[in-house]
């Protein structure tokens, strides 16, 4: 029997709200597993900055036991609440911050602690732009706080083969025991070079191989390191005043890209 035009648009709309309001019961029902897989994935990030993670290794429980975390301003300061909130490092979303002039944002610390409890090294988020989307990443310094121990990258777009390799070990080792202080005690951090030659031997301490055909990611990599470095440099400083590490003076400091 054929039913009438009224019929079929109250059925239809009917049948919108049952399956709208089942797909969002499922979405909220599903967010505390989603909240679970981010806050696992940035720990592997995190963790993968300073140490080799095996299949077998219980992530949240050497993040509990090894990482301590804080929250400093562009001055280097701690920060504790805003506006009567606390501030969480891992509660910091980076990606929003880079929205927000360099002064005006927050800045989480993940603290890497060894066996005996002491800071062996500092990891630090970075967040930039590649050639068509958002990149980003952590970099690992070691206790003197100049020697990368480590990084790790990720990106929203870059081209597969191309750019996307920032993500492949092959690339991300190339960091591994580069200086982001020059001989002169300048914040230099560290960067790509145009082109990729496939020995490490031609480059400096401020320098690693950069990507063929990648270019524009590799500067925007060069940007995203030198400028959160930066931003960080106050705090940095702080420790390694706190450490009795001294560094000759600088000449100039980095401004904003």
């Amino acid at each position: 029997m054929r039913q009438s035009n009224a019929y079929i648009i109250i059925f239809s709309a009917v049948l919108t709200i049952i399956l709208g309001g089942l797909i969002s019961l499922a979405s909220v029902g599903l967010k505390p597993m989603q909240d679970m897989q981010v806050a696992l994935d940035t720990q592997k990030k995190i963790l993968g900055a300073v140490t080799d993670l095996g299949p077998e290794d219980d992530v949240p429980a050497i993040y509990s036991e090894r990482v301590e975390t804080l929250v400093v301003n562009a001055e280097g300061e701690e920060v504790t609440e805003v506006e009567g909130e606390p501030v969480i490092a891992e509660k910091v979303n980076v990606a929003s911050q880079y929205d927000k002039a360099p002064e005006e944002r927050l800045y989480p610390v993940y603290k890497f602690k060894g066996e005996n409890g002491e800071v062996v090294s500092y990891v630090l988020p970075i967040y930039g732009a590649g050639l068509w989307d958002d990149i980003w990443g952590y970099i690992a310094l070691e206790s003197d706080l100049e020697t990368i121990r480590g990084v790790v990258f990720d990106h929203a777009g870059e081209t597969p083969g191309l750019g996307a390799r920032i993500t492949t070990i092959e690339v991300q080792e190339r960091f591994k025991g580069k200086k982001i202080y020059d001989d002169l005690g300048e914040l230099v951090a560290v960067k790509m070079v145009k082109g990729e030659s496939g020995d490490p031997s031609i480059y400096n301490n401020n320098e690693v191989d950069g990507m063929s055909g990648a270019t524009i990611t590799a500067v925007g990599v060069n940007d995203m390191l030198r400028n959160y470095l930066s931003y960080y440099q106050p705090y940095l400083e702080k420790v390694g005043k706190g450490k009795n590490l001294e560094k000759p003076e600088a000449e100039e400091q980095y401004t904003d890209v």
